[in-house]
């Protein structure tokens, strides 16, 4: 005897709680049918979207690289002059100074003390030597005669001689503390901008001892390393753009190129003009990327907004299948290189004959299905 799918239920009860018992019972043998044969519906795309293709376009041939701006030359200004009191100061970080402006002057009043007595003296010397000569003058006259004796002509020639010297060595002494003098105001030697200012008032001065660094010229360059295969490719003359963090770009040339390599770092330096650096927010010390043209090349490019940052790295989401205008796309890293206005550079990871999602790639993942629709 075979035994039923589910077990017999007796119905005892009558009224409503019998037609409760019988429906369930039905509702235990509706469990049991077999699935339904009606296919699962497909997924629905994951967007709308365009595709595109990438096209050969003609760039600008630049070299990349990084480097700092600097000063083109910086001055040490110092004090020439020892055991002298610092007592102004007129130069600050910052300012912007023309060639011969006072920066700094140093206490004079014993400098004048000292030229005044060297010019006293050499008055002296002046009057000894009127003297001095006015008697050889005399002795000469009496040469040959028997008025003098060979050794009193000697003694006046001598003399003369000796007042001479004296009235020299005078006015060396007087030219001495002019120049001393002088140099108790330090003077800007060139147009430019301080860069750094060690100068304390009341300081007493040592000679040789630096005060200001200026900024020759206000003029600044760039920095660039390049290795040796890039080097020799490179001229004076190209034009250069220098981009540094929140500033706009600043054009520049090259002005020349290190005749050596850096030993550690086997990179050359070329040396980049910036006019009116300062003026456009550079500083030497900042970092800059630039780009050192070279001519024109053609290269793959895709738009920019077809590509996707994602941990670092660009990606597209390339066409793999399609039935009618439903597609379905797969992420592909992409190499990319130089930025043309809204094309950017396809360096790997697509061919011309692909076909991507123009736009929208941030919300879409691998193996998503896309609307295809006209541009």
């Amino acid at each position: 005897m075979t035994r039923p799918a589910f077990p017999f239920v007796r119905f005892t009860a009558s009224g409503p709680l019998a037609g409760l018992m019988a429906g369930l019972a039905l509702l235990l043998a509706g469990c049991g049918e077999a699935p339904s044969d009606t296919p699962p519906k497909a997924a629905k795309p994951a967007l709308t979207a365009t595709l595109v293709q990438p096209a050969r376009s003609t760039l600008p041939d630049g070299l990349q690289v990084n480097g700092s701006i600097a000063a083109w030359q910086e001055a040490l200004i110092g004090t020439e002059v020892s055991g002298l009191k610092l007592v102004e100061v007129r130069a600050d970080i910052g300012d912007r100074v023309k060639a011969g402006q006072l920066l700094a002057r140093f206490d004079d009043e014993t400098v004048r003390a000292d030229l005044a007595q060297a010019e006293a003296a050499a008055q002296e010397a002046t009057a000894a030597l009127d003297e001095a000569a006015q008697n050889a003058a005399r002795a000469r006259r009496l040469e040959g005669s028997d008025a003098l004796s060979a050794q009193q002509l000697t003694q006046y020639r001598v003399a003369e001689q000796t007042a001479q010297a004296r009235l020299a060595s005078a006015r060396a002494q007087v030219q001495q503390q002019t120049l001393r003098l002088a140099r108790t105001r330090v003077l800007a030697p060139d147009d430019g901008v301080i860069s750094a200012r060690s100068a304390t008032l009341g300081a007493i001065g040592n000679a040789g001892e630096p005060l200001f660094r200026l900024v020759r010229g206000s003029r600044l360059e760039w920095r660039a390393e390049v290795t040796a295969d890039e080097l020799p490719a490179l001229r004076p003359g190209l034009p250069v753009t220098v981009k540094a963090p929140g500033l706009p770009p600043v054009d520049g040339r090259i002005r020349t190129l290190a005749p050596t390599l850096d030993p550690q770092t086997r990179n050359a330096l070329v040396h980049v003009d910036l006019p009116g650096g300062y003026e456009k927010g550079l500083r030497p010390g900042v970092f800059a990327r630039g780009q050192i043209a070279r001519g024109a090349r053609e290269a793959l490019t895709v738009p920019l907004q077809s590509l996707s940052l994602r941990d670092g790295h660009r990606y597209a989401f390339r066409v793999s299948a399609q039935e009618g205008d439903l597609a379905t796309v797969a992420q592909v890293k992409v190499d990319t290189g130089l930025l043309a206005g809204d094309r950017i550079e396809v360096r790997a990871g697509l061919a011309a004959e692909d076909r991507i999602v123009a736009s929208g790639g941030t919300f879409l993942a691998d193996g998503d299905r896309v609307k295809v629709v006209a541009p």
